[in-house]
């Protein structure tokens, strides 16, 4: 009975085994997760908004460029643009 349990074991590590390096392999595959690529976007667009906030609380950028920054990260574009423009009255 052990000798059964043992060979359907070692059966099922063998085909997780030959699973994972067919998916490794295989160019198609993404490298890292759905979620995990959610979990980033996700993030860089909380840092934009975080960076947008300071701008303007430094008075960086006037509150019509804020809005329409934060317009744009509500879209889901990451980089909502430079302050190299904006006035700094």
């Amino acid at each position: 009975m052990s000798a059964v349990i043992a060979s359907l074991l070692a059966v099922v590590i063998l085909a997780g085994v030959v699973y994972d390096t067919a998916r490794l392999i295989t160019p198609r595959e993404p490298r890292c997760p759905t979620l995990a690529r959610l979990r980033g976007r996700r993030a860089a667009l909380e840092a934009g908004e975080r960076w947008c906030t300071g701008l303007l609380l430094h008075g960086r950028i006037e509150p019509a460029d804020y809005q329409a920054r934060m317009s744009r990260l509500a879209h889901g574009e990451r980089y909502p643009g430079d302050t190299r423009g904006a006035s700094a009255s």
